[in-house]
């Protein structure tokens, strides 16, 4: 049981981090409006997909956990 235990303390910090990092994304102008994010805006119609920035937040994720796997 030693192996669920240090799982569920990595989840629950990884879990405490994304709620941190939400918390001050709002303060981070450029988050969420970096070019390469597609946005449309019509009369009656907004369409947003943030790609630049989930390509980015992915690379960031990738190489923690790649770093945590060590």
């Amino acid at each position: 049981m030693p192996g669920l235990g240090k799982s569920l303390i990595i989840v629950g910090l990884l879990i405490a981090l994304v709620g941190v990092l939400l918390t001050i994304a709002g303060k981070i102008p450029w988050i969420g409006r970096l070019p390469g994010d597609i946005f449309i805006k019509r009369e009656n119609f907004t369409f947003y997909f943030p790609l630049a920035t989930s390509i980015i937040i992915s690379v960031i994720l990738s190489l923690i956990l790649w770093l945590f796997r060590k």
